[in-house]
This record gives structure tokens, sequence and C-alpha cells, in this order.
């Protein structure tokens, strides 16, 4: 069984020259301590990690160029960073495994049938255009190199399933279904927990939004009243801000079913709960995550910067991201650094043909004979309902999911 933690990384051309030290600002999604140490041994530079929630770690993004040199993030967050100038544009020519990068960034899509989804889809903002702007056009330059991703849903635990409810018709629905009052949790972020809101408003016929991945000031209104109507019929258990507290609450069986992200399905499937991470009939909610350049590096820190970039997309990371649900930009690279049981499994949606450790332990976290909620790899990432996005009204879906917040 391959640990992540001891195995080495693809070798090449990673001697520096000099000491430097490289500054990654991000979310705990990528930045895992196994990871920042197997950079720093493989590229021989110092790395720091500032990890922060999602929220901390955009306005850091936008406000503070100066106290990073890495932004590691989502690309709906290039629409708060490139506009303030907070990064620079990456040279193509600089990066080695760009030809191996899939599809689904460079043009929106795994398949010329496959859905683009709503909202923030990384290639309308991918590269940067002659004027300045970002946008889908290709160019030599991008504004943020894409990595990680993978699509989201709700989870939901089997043995608190209320009668009447069937696996193999999973909806965003059920998150406002009443048989579930009292047992509900949503991800607190009004960028992510609004738009999972608005897919179970919609899915439930409450309300129906003209551009799911857009609402107008109208539809923030609708929905926000509607969920405060919900909110006061004390149908949410809780509102959480980390994977960690999600995975608890539904562990303690204070929450049934709740917005709920791969890490922390992996954990309770660890804790030995019967959880299922659902397949909405309606599509799931998609991210893709990436990695910018402050604005200030230059020098042998810019230097520094792709070199670490260019290992993110070696190999040996993407195995890491695997084990803890993630799908990377460069498969092809990362399929030799996975056994072929974890590649079947994360992948290709076959059984487990034996059991599966998690990213950062030698802890069975996938049992012999599971297959991955969702199937493979094509048959998840082409179902995609809405990506994670900035609304034009961001500012004020903001102001009233604070009121939901509060109510």
């Amino acid at each position: 069984m391959p640990d992540a933690s001891s195995n080495t990384a693809t070798s090449g051309p990673y001697v520096q020259r000099s000491k430097v030290t490289l500054r990654v600002l991000g979310t705990s999604v990528t930045l895992l301590e196994n990871i920042r140490q197997q950079a720093r041994s493989d590229l021989g530079i110092d790395i720091t990690f500032e990890v922060q929630d999602g929220v901390a770690a955009q306005r850091l993004g936008v406000l503070a160029p100066h106290s990073f040199d890495i932004y590691d993030q989502w690309f709906h967050n290039v629409d708060f960073v490139w506009p303030a100038n907070a990064i620079q544009p990456i040279q193509l020519e600089r990066i080695h495994y760009w030809d191996a990068i899939n599809e689904l960034p460079k043009t929106g899509r795994l398949t010329p049938h496959s859905p683009l989804g709503a909202g923030s889809n990384p290639v309308d903002r991918l590269y940067v255009q002659p004027g300045g702007s970002c946008g889908s056009r290709p160019s030599e330059q991008i504004t943020m190199l894409p990595v990680s991703h993978n699509v989201d849903s709700f989870g939901y635990r089997l043995d608190m399933l209320p009668e009447g409810l069937s696996a193999d018709q999973e909806s965003w629905s059920w998150l406002l279904d009443e048989r579930w009052q009292g047992l509900v949790s949503l991800q607190n972020d009004s960028a992510i927990g609004a738009i999972d809101a608005a897919l179970a408003a919609q899915a439930s016929g409450l309300i129906q939004f003209e551009d799911i991945g857009n609402l107008s000031v109208k539809e923030i209104d609708a929905l926000i009243d509607c969920l405060i109507n919900f909110k006061q019929r004390r149908h949410f258990r809780t509102f959480w801000s980390n994977q960690g507290q999600s995975a608890t609450d539904m562990a303690r069986g204070k929450v049934g079913i709740e917005s709920l992200w791969s890490p922390a399905i992996n954990d309770l499937k660890q804790r030995h709960i019967e959880v299922r991470l659902a397949s909405p009939q309606e599509g799931y909610r998609a991210w893709y995550g990436g990695m910018s350049i402050s604005r200030e590096v230059r020098g042998r820190t810019l230097d520094a910067a792709y070199e670490y970039m260019n290992w993110w997309l070696s190999g040996w990371p993407g195995a890491v991201m695997a084990r803890q649900g993630y799908y990377i930009s460069t498969s092809s690279l990362t399929r030799p650094h996975l056994s072929t049981a974890e590649w079947d499994y994360w992948y290709a949606g076959k059984p487990a043909i034996e059991d599966l450790c998690g990213p950062m332990s030698n802890d069975v976290m996938i049992q012999r004979g599971e297959v991955r909620d969702g199937g493979d790899y094509f048959s998840r990432m082409s179902k995609i309902a809405v990506w994670n996005t900035v609304m034009d009204e961001h500012n004020y879906l903001v102001r009233r999911w604070n009121d939901f917040m509060s109510a």
C-alpha cells in the first residue's frame, strides 16, 4: 500500500541554486503537512503554509499580496484577486506540464456534450486577454494554474434515512425535506452555502431561478426569506465552518444530512459511520482549485514559485489529493503514483479490490468492495449543475446571508 508520507516524488529538474523561503497562502484542502514536507525535500527550499478558512484566505489574497508568494485557493476567487491586481500573470512557457492538463479547465467541459454548468466556470477566468482582463480565449498567460478539483453535494447517514426516501432518487430537495427537519446542516460560507440552498429550493419547487449561478437581488431576497422561514421552524440543526465540525456533528448524530465535502465523508467512514455522498439527479456543485503568484514576487522567489507549481503537477501530490477524494488536473502523471486498487477506486469507479488508506496515515479508510459514490471521474465531472461562483450581487448576497445566519 503506497504511503503518502514516504513516497518519493517524480524526479525532475528541482535542484535549487540558492536558499529561498516560499510562503503559500491557502486552505486545508491542499495545504497538508505531508505535502509541505515532501515539497521541501524534493525542491530543497523552505516552505511555509498559512492555512486559513476560505473567507480569510480570500481576504488576505486581495488585501495583503505582500504577505504571500503563492495564493492557493479556487478559481472563483480569481474574480477578487485579479481585479485587485494582487496576482501576476503566469507564463505558460514556464509550466512544464501544461499539455498534460486535461480539457476541463481549458475548455470548460470534459467532452463536447458535457454541460458547462452555471456559475464561475474556470475557463472563463483562466487566460489573460490582450487588454489585461481574463477570459476563455487562449493566450500565453494565465491567471491561475489549474490543479485540484472535485464535485460536491450533500451527505447523509444511511441509518437515519427517513422512510419514503431512496438512495436511487437523491435530490438537492432533500436538504429542505420536512422529513429531515431538525437534522439538517449547511455550510456557513455564503458563497457556497447559498448555492447549496438555492439548488435545494429550486429542486423542491419553492423558487425558480433564471440563472442559479448568478442570482438577482429579487431572487436573493426570495431565497433568504425562504431559508429564514425554515430556520424559524427549526429545520436546521447547525451551520458548519470547517470539515472537522461537519464530520463530528454527523458522527454524534446531531445531523443526519448536510452539505459535505469528500474529506469529511472519508473521516466518517474511518469512524465506521454509514454515510453516503449523494449523486443528485439535478447535478453537482463543482469547484476547481489552483495557484496564483503574488504581484510582489520577483527574482529567485519567482523561480521557486514556478518550481513549486510544476512540482504540484508532476505526479506525487496528485496521489495525495486522490487519497482524500480530490482529482488532479494532470491525472496521467499521477496514475503511476497510485496502486492499481487506488486508481480503480478513486478514478475508475470500480470496487476496491483491497482495503485502502487515507492521505496521511496507514489507517484503513475504504473497505474492500466499496465503490465510490457517483462512479468514475468522467461520470462525476460530466454532471455539473453549477460551479462555485461569485455573483454580480455578491455583496448583497453576503449581507442577506448574514441576515439568515443571525435570524
